[in-house]
């Protein structure tokens, strides 16, 4: 009985390993080329090549999937890698986009793996809004080009300015305020926080369109680690994909093949 049960366990395989590594965490997916499994999220700080060989060792895969804003981390991606091929996503790549920007090599390689998502998924024109370490608007044009985008700093990141730089005010954990008006000093944060990050998106969003998709329907999708937070009360967001980068990486492993 054991043996058959290790039979079956080795067996097992995906097409995809998909790694989105950002600043702040490193993201791991099996996918097979229709569908992304559920992901594993570990702190940047603590990603190695122990930790990708060991997600290497739980099943069989074809291709191991990247998008890395961390060029420091890219080596433990190589040395865990072994026989297995690597798909760094970058611009050069077949991406089920146009590129209409200046510096090609410049874009993040999540943003394009968003921008290919949207498009492939949910159609253009599009704008992604990503919520992680900083918020990222990007934009696929009428003509199914990336165009460029905003980037503005990170909910988490504003409020941890706070708790560092000033001597009285406390740590936040953030979630829905219960009023604007606050009555103690964290109530205070949070409705400046979550209030005040709204408005943020929401006039960004707004210069966006009047520049680019005036009287035009446009689909704007939200996904990151404060997209649920945050676009809870903004119905200038259509939907929120929470894994919509790696769905991303998916698409380009797929035309890429």
């Amino acid at each position: 009985m054991t043996l058959g049960v290790c039979i079956l366990i080795v067996a097992r395989g995906s097409d995809y390993l998909l790694v989105d590594i950002s600043n702040s965490y490193a993201k791991f997916a099996f996918a097979s080329t229709r569908r992304v499994l559920a992901p594993t999220r570990f702190p940047t700080s603590e990603l190695s090549s122990g930790v990708v060989a060991r997600f290497l060792g739980k099943r069989n895969v074809e291709k191991l999937v990247v998008s890395s804003v961390v060029p420091a981390k890219n080596s433990a991606i190589l040395r865990a890698a072994a026989k297995v091929n690597v798909l760094w996503l970058d611009w050069k790549l077949k991406l089920g986009v146009d590129i209409d920007y200046p510096k090609p090599q410049s874009i993040g390689a999540d943003r394009l793996a968003n921008a290919a998502a949207v498009t492939a998924l949910h159609g253009f024109p599009a704008i992604v809004v990503d919520f992680g370490t900083a918020v990222t608007f990007d934009i696929v044009s009428v003509r199914r080009a990336y165009i460029g985008g905003v980037i503005a700093p990170g909910l988490e990141a504003m409020t941890n300015f706070l708790y560092r730089r000033t001597a009285l005010l406390p740590e936040l954990s953030l979630k829905e305020p219960r009023r604007a008006v606050g009555k103690s000093t964290i109530q205070a944060m949070l409705s400046g926080a979550v209030f005040g990050y709204r408005g943020l998106v929401r006039e960004i969003l707004t210069q966006i369109r009047a520049e680019q998709f005036s009287h035009k329907k446009v689909h704007v999708v939200a996904t990151g680690g404060y997209a649920r937070l945050i676009t809870r009360r903004l119905p200038e967001i259509d939907l929120v994909h929470p894994n919509l980068t790696l769905e991303g990486l998916r698409i380009v492993a797929n035309l890429n093949d």
